[in-house]
């Protein structure tokens, strides 16, 4: 463990879906809150709320909530790359960037995910790196199952609290 870095993380799951399918499902309000959010709102870099069914530009920015979270637990950060295709970057967690990319690998599609930029102070590493790991590993199997057999896991009754799956 000596020589393990708290500063990053990356995760990986094959979908039975097109790159396309799978992009998205990331890049648009209506595709996030199929299976990440409660609400995803985006804004223009002139501050104006895009349609809930156009993709998301470098510069936009966020505004995310959670099912199982009250109103006050919101993520706010900026869209650093979409590319259109295969790949989309974004602040989070304060601090933290994450990297999306989707490609191919053995005749499957690979949806890889990297958080990095993670501070290394012991609170962060619980905070930013085992919690925020847990929950994409959650989320991006939510991603799966829907995309796969349109089975949603979140937990969405927010009288329960402390639940794996929101």
């Amino acid at each position: 463990m000596e020589n393990y870095d708290w500063s990053k993380f990356t995760q990986r799951i094959p979908i039975k879906a097109t790159i396309q399918e799978i992009y998205d499902y990331w890049t648009t309000q209506e595709g996030m809150e199929k299976w990440f959010l409660r609400l995803s709102e985006f804004y223009t870099s002139e501050k104006s709320l895009k349609n809930p069914t156009t993709p998301i530009q470098k510069g936009d920015t966020y505004k995310w909530m959670w099912h199982g979270y009250s109103d006050e637990v919101v993520e706010y950060g900026e869209i650093l790359e979409a590319n259109g295709l295969d790949l989309l970057q974004f602040t989070f967690a304060e601090q933290c960037i994450v990297t999306m990319k989707i490609f191919g690998e053995s005749e499957e599609t690979i949806m890889e995910l990297s958080q990095e930029n993670i501070p290394t102070d012991d609170q962060s590493k619980v905070r930013f790196h085992l919690g925020c790991s847990n929950g994409w590993t959650f989320y991006l199997s939510n991603l799966k199952s829907i995309l796969e057999g349109g089975i949603d896991l979140r937990n969405k009754n927010d009288k329960l609290k402390r639940m794996v799956n929101s």
